[in-house]
């Protein structure tokens, strides 16, 4: 693996989302959008939009363009929002921090999103053909493995991106290819239950972990994509800005170099991880996997591609957080959308560079 040999950087630009006065379905922010293209060619956001009591909803948006640079949005109204049990918790519901990939082969968007319910924090999955209409296909599940010897559905479980195409996975076979990032403290639904990381791990801290499914599977049923199996630890954290855990962003993106990767580095302490008060800093990174074998990793950033400096990225309902979610081109120029500080949304430019 090398360092630093990634030839991308981000140029933010600008605030490009914030709640929206008098609107109660905002009161306590609008943040880390998914993404996607309609049926008529728009460009639309999926904000994740926080009423009072932390219950959160997923929006749509469609993204104003001008001078071939996102510069604001104009509201759809809301698309998914808490209407099953495991949806909703003991003292708040969410559908959470919507990632949303079009998956040409099937004809879908497929959306993950976390499913805020009695066990806290777990994948989703959802599909829609027109980013407007959507059909729930149900919790995230994964096939057991002795060889992990821990059974993930134990586990809290987030930033879940899919790639957009068909990727072979450890054996060869054609499959559709997940990331995810289990956490492995039972403590958040046992107390006094503990760390149990897998056995094969000595570090406890939340990883990226990838998983698959036959392809042939997925065409035939796409609720298949919720019974994951060979699951494996893609990326642990390696550097500073890594330090406490980290997790996907977007989607990856098909580069010459492989599949661009952006994800998150969280540094910091938490004391309470129910808390929105921990002391915590997010910052943007990025990585390069195999094209033919998306499961090892060429090449990362030792540090950060974007890191919380304007006001609206240190000051929110979390302070000093910049949270990728989300990639689109828009007239051959690629850019980013992010979550400001758990309230805001903004933009910014994914250039290539010499390295």
């Amino acid at each position: 693996m090398t360092v630093d040999l990634i030839p991308y950087a981000l140029t933010r630009l600008r605030t490009l989302m914030e709640p929206e006065p008098g609107n109660p379905l905002e009161v306590e922010g609008v943040l880390n959008p998914a993404s996607g293209r309609g049926a008529d060619g728009e460009l639309y956001l999926l904000p994740r939009m926080v009423a009072a009591g932390n219950v959160s909803r997923v929006g749509l948006a469609r993204v104003v363009i001008e001078g071939g640079e996102p510069v604001g949005v104009e509201r759809r109204g809301v698309v998914l929002e808490p209407a099953n049990r495991w949806e909703e918790g003991a003292s708040s519901a969410g559908t959470e921090d919507p990632r949303v990939t079009w998956v040409p082969s099937l004809g879908l968007h497929v959306m993950t999103y976390v499913a805020y319910g009695p066990m806290g924090p777990r994948t989703a999955l959802a599909v829609s053909d027109d980013l407007r209409s959507w059909r729930r296909l149900g919790p995230l599940m994964f096939r057991y493995d002795a060889d992990l010897d821990i059974d993930l559905n134990l586990y809290s479980n987030k930033d879940t991106v899919l790639f957009p195409a068909v990727v072979p996975d450890p054996d060869g076979r054609p499959s559709y290819a997940l990331l995810h990032r289990p956490t492995w403290d039972l403590g958040l639904i046992r107390p006094d239950a503990g760390q149990w990381p897998p056995a094969s791990s000595h570090d406890d801290r939340p990883a990226i972990w990838i998983s698959y499914v036959p392809a042939a599977a997925v065409e035939a049923d796409v609720s298949a994509l919720c019974l994951q199996e060979r699951s494996r630890e893609l990326a642990r954290p390696l550097y500073e800005y890594e330090s406490l855990k980290m997790g996907a962003g977007p989607a990856p993106v098909r580069v010459p170099e492989g599949w661009l990767l952006l994800h998150h580095g969280v540094t910091g302490h938490i004391s309470d991880p129910w808390s929105i008060h921990n002391d915590v800093r997010y910052t943007a990174g990025a990585m390069i996997l195999d094209a033919d074998d998306p499961s090892r990793v060429l090449a990362r950033t030792a540090v950060p591609l974007l890191e919380p400096e304007t006001e609206h990225e240190r000051v929110g309902t979390v302070g000093d957080v910049v949270f990728p979610t989300a990639i689109e081109e828009v007239e051959g120029q690629l850019f980013v959308f992010y979550g400001m500080a758990d309230a805001k949304i903004g933009v910014a430019r994914l250039d290539r560079v010499e390295v």
